[in-house]
């Protein structure tokens, strides 16, 4: 069982079961012995095996807790069960795109093609705001400057290039920017005319480009952008919010900071609040291969053979992945993962999967690859945070939802970002960085509620409120692209 508090030797756990050492809040405690060997079970699931014997009442952790080996029923299909449609039709204010799409936010955008580029779209975007010219249109809610630290010295072909590729063509196309100014060196090897040829990025009333070694270097780019810029602006001004139903909505789920409580309280919260979403005809996304490991199972039996095994392809994709970079899949629970109670992968996968909620998978999807269809969906991705999301973005994500139990700091512009706590402890410690007090579950408000209550401020948010992380100013640092292959 997991302590809900902090729990004294000797306190009574079940009936002739007492704790014989202190247990941390959020921790685990085991109601019966278990002996060396033996598989643990936690959620009626395989958390890891006893490395050496467990007496009942004892702490369950690092120290007498391993991975071992795990087999696991894929059972394609056989927990398919449609959602329901929804009584009533919900709705958000949003922007309407030519390309169908709505955004939530509507920003002019300045990409980057190589990290050479990244300084001088900085500047651009500070001198527009040196200027002051954007409160002439206050439609247009900022500029977002989108830098990274790849582009080149890379190979011009391959997984590497390709996930890159997606991933900024993918920005280019996502609804919550207004127009976009793509700027380059001119000389790297993710190439400007790759990106508009082979993408369509043409539509020269919202989207505009230009290399610093072909306008005159820093200064000239400076100038050039600037005016660009404003051109540009004048065309983004003209989108109003309008009604949208919230089929319209791209959810991406994220989990960072974990602890023992995110798969008891935020994350289950947060599923509801998909299947919600899904059910008025949304899309969420669910990412972080490596962090459904352990779990896989779980969500084939949601899906069909084709789209299930496409998931174990990546499954076995990063088995070998970790291991060829000498690692291996239990090296995701991170030191705070485990001082908030999670042990093994297993066990942290578990509750990551429960932002799934219950709704059928529909999709399996690469890296910043566009999502072509509605309802739950997953997209691989590390479970780095910054680059799980940036890959979500990329393919279409125009809301984020993100859970966590130690804490996070980070916000994904040009996307609003929910920050959801899982204890009450965080949400006293950290308020002004979280949206919602999911540790209210341990007090007695349901999971259902609570997952209502994510899904109208999804809603809210969407139609323009403003997140905590948004109010702070984040999301100038966390434009990650999932860099794979040899730096050259």
């Amino acid at each position: 069982m997991v302590a809900l508090r902090p729990l004294d030797a000797g306190a009574e756990i079940a009936s002739g079961v007492r704790v014989s050492e202190q247990i941390p809040s959020g921790h685990k405690v085991a109601i019966r012995a278990i002996a060396a060997g033996e598989a643990v079970l936690k959620y009626g699931q395989v958390i890891g095996f006893a490395s050496q014997p467990i007496a009942a009442g004892m702490h369950v952790h690092v120290h007498n807790l391993g991975m071992g080996a795990h087999k696991q029923d894929y059972g394609f299909g056989s927990a398919v069960t449609a959602l329901p449609d929804a009584v009533d039709r919900a709705e958000f204010r949003g922007f309407h795109r030519p390309s169908g799409r709505v955004g939530t936010r509507n920003y002019l955008g300045i990409l980057t093609s190589v990290n050479c580029a990244g300084s001088v779209a900085r500047f651009i975007a500070e001198e527009c705001e040196r200027q002051g010219w954007l409160r002439d249109f206050p439609n247009v809610d900022g500029i977002v400057p989108i830098v990274h630290g790849t582009g080149c010295g890379m190979s011009g072909k391959g997984e590497g290039y390709n996930t890159l590729f997606r991933t900024i063509a993918g920005y280019g196309h996502n609804p919550n920017f207004g127009a976009i100014l793509m700027v380059g060196l001119g000389c790297e090897v993710m190439q400007i005319p790759d990106l508009i040829d082979r993408k369509a990025l043409k539509d020269s009333a919202r989207f505009r480009y230009m290399t610093i070694q072909q306008t005159g270097g820093t200064r000239a780019t400076v100038d050039k952008g600037v005016a660009i810029l404003r051109d540009l602006a004048v065309e983004a001004n003209k989108a109003v919010r309008q009604p949208a139903p919230a089929a319209k909505l791209v959810l991406g789920m994220q989990c960072g900071g974990s602890d023992g409580y995110s798969g008891i309280t935020a994350n289950p919260a947060l599923g509801m609040a998909s299947d919600l979403l899904v059910q008025q005809g949304g899309t969420s996304i669910l990412s972080e291969t490596s962090e459904i490991y352990g779990a896989e199972h779980l969500l084939t039996r949601r899906a069909d053979e084709p789209t299930g095994r496409k998931l174990i392809d990546l499954i076995t994709w990063w088995e070998d992945y970790t291991a060829r970079n000498f690692g291996e899949m239990d090296n995701n629970p991170s030191p705070g993962n485990k001082r908030g109670g999670l042990t093994t992968i297993l066990e942290k996968s578990l509750g990551a999967v429960a932002k799934g909620g219950t709704a059928p998978l529909a999709g399996v999807y690469k890296y910043g690859e566009p999502i072509d269809r509605a309802g739950f969906v997953f997209m691989d991705s590390p479970g780095y945070d910054p680059c799980s999301v940036t890959g979500q973005i990329a393919s279409g994500a125009n809301l984020i939802a993100f859970t966590t139990g130690r804490g996070s700091v980070s916000g994904y512009r040009p996307v609003p970002c929910i920050k959801i706590a899982s204890n009450p402890d965080l949400w006293r410690r950290m308020e002004p960085d979280m949206d919602v007090d999911c540790g209210e579950i341990l007090s007695g408000v349901s999971l259902h509620d609570k997952g209502r209550q994510i899904f109208d401020m999804m809603l809210r948010v969407a139609s323009g409120d403003e997140t905590k992380s948004e109010a702070q100013g984040f999301g100038a640092v966390e434009f990650v692209p999932w860099q794979i292959g040899a730096v050259m």
